[in-house]
């Protein structure tokens, strides 16, 4: 069987606590899965005042969101430009992508 390749998409608060949910359920199921919570929007707020090593190590901050709210990213955080071409991008790719 395949390796998941999961996207969770997180743009609201709410929405990224179930992200961190959804994340670690799967992961009890699938130790090999590959999934990454993509934050942008009313989330980053939140998102760049977690400390949790693992959630931590999933994130996809949206450089775009992180500048108009005038917020900065924890130091190891993987950074993309735009949330929207990064969805596109790992999806043409093979990525499923979930809203959570």
């Amino acid at each position: 069987m395949a390796v998941t390749q999961l996207l969770i998409h997180a743009p609201t608060v709410d929405a990224l606590k179930r992200a961190q949910n959804n994340a670690r359920n799967l992961l009890k199921l699938e130790a090999d899965a590959q999934v990454e919570i993509v934050v942008n929007g009313p989330a980053m707020a939140m998102a760049v005042t977690l400390t949790d090593e693992d959630i931590l190590s999933r994130l996809v901050m949206c450089r775009n969101s992180l500048q108009a709210q005038s917020l900065t990213a924890q130091a190891d955080v993987k950074l993309v430009d735009a949330a929207v071409q990064y969805l596109a991008h790992q999806q043409a790719a093979g990525w499923s992508y979930l809203r959570a």
